[in-house]
């Protein structure tokens, strides 16, 4: 724990139009604590957002550092032309991609079932 980041709760209080400019910034957070112990944390929504969707990702793919890996290979061996294709898993699956509009000037593709 910083002690610059570190404040008890009645201070935090007092500054709580201040901490929550603060936090803001990227990596800005907040340790409050009461009679000198670790009560709660302070951070952006964003943030907090970011945070339960990476711990959200690692729920549904717990094995995502070998699959890179595994696909990094691939590429270098060329087995990934093995990989079905987007075409056949739209065909699969029932699935056609929705084109949204271009956003930081990226297309995306949002799959959305078939009727």
């Amino acid at each position: 724990m910083n002690s610059k980041d570190t404040m008890p709760i009645s201070e935090a209080r007092k500054r709580i139009f201040e901490i929550a400019e603060e936090v803001q910034k990227p990596g800005k957070q907040y340790t409050l604590t009461e009679r000198g112990r670790p009560k709660m944390a302070i951070m952006s929504v964003e943030e907090r957002d970011s945070m339960l969707e990476t711990l959200e990702v690692m729920r549904i793919f717990p094995d995502l550092d070998k699959t890179i890996a595994e696909v990094k290979r691939d590429l270098k061996s060329g087995a990934y032309k093995k990989y079905a294709t987007l075409e056949q898993l739209e065909k699969q699956y029932g699935i056609k991609p929705k084109i949204s509009k271009k956003k930081n000037g990226v297309r995306s593709h949002r799959p959305r079932a078939s009727k």
